[in-house]
């Protein structure tokens, strides 16, 4: 069947700290031997926000030694999503920044509200995107534009993110908060046998 992961750190805009990387590391693990799963749906269960990307405010009480560990951790787990046997989707109903998109990223389908915002912000704040990103944006979108959006950390919204094929579908967002959810819950169905 189609397993939703839902990301809910409500009070930190979903960012990705250690304890969010070991329960999706966790989760993750589950499903690579579940053999009833079909589809995996990434979302966040906080309205407007997909994934802040990593937890600063934790990052900057680490000592340098365990930040380049912290990365290494986030990258570990966002490269074992992406190598899922699964199809994997990330429902972006929100700001998915930073480590949020890389997130979104790795997964094989994305489909965004039109109202979402998406970017590879952390040349922002001097630093490169450090959990696939330099590498699965240019595979998803080319080479040039990818270094254009790399470089200026332009934060882009659901329509241009279609535009320029960063996501497969926009859809207008709902009031509920969570059409991206529901078409990716459509999409994901279609993949179940009949």
């Amino acid at each position: 069947g189609i397993v939703v992961l839902g990301l809910n750190r409500s009070h930190a805009k979903n960012a990705l700290n250690k304890n969010l990387l070991k329960m999706m590391t966790k989760a993750v693990d589950a499903l690579k031997s579940d053999k009833k799963v079909r589809t995996v749906i990434f979302r966040s269960e906080v309205p407007g926000i997909f994934c802040a990307g990593a937890d600063l405010k934790e990052r900057a009480k680490m000592h340098s030694s365990e930040v380049s560990s912290f990365v290494s951790k986030a990258r570990a787990t966002i490269n074992e999503m992406a190598n899922l046997p699964v199809p994997t989707i990330a429902a972006i109903d929100g700001t998915a920044l930073g480590g949020g998109l890389e997130l979104a990223l790795a997964c094989d389908i994305r489909v965004a509200a039109s109202s979402a915002k998406m970017g590879l912000v952390e040349t922002k704040l001097a630093i490169i995107p450090g959990a696939g990103g330099t590498q699965r944006l240019p595979r998803t979108i080319g080479t040039s534009l990818a270094k254009e959006l790399i470089f200026s950390a332009r934060i882009i919204d659901g329509k241009e993110a279609k535009s320029i094929g960063l996501i497969s579908h926009v859809v207008e967002q709902n009031e509920a908060g969570d059409a991206a959810y529901r078409r990716a819950l459509a999409v994901a169905r279609e993949f179940l046998p009949q």
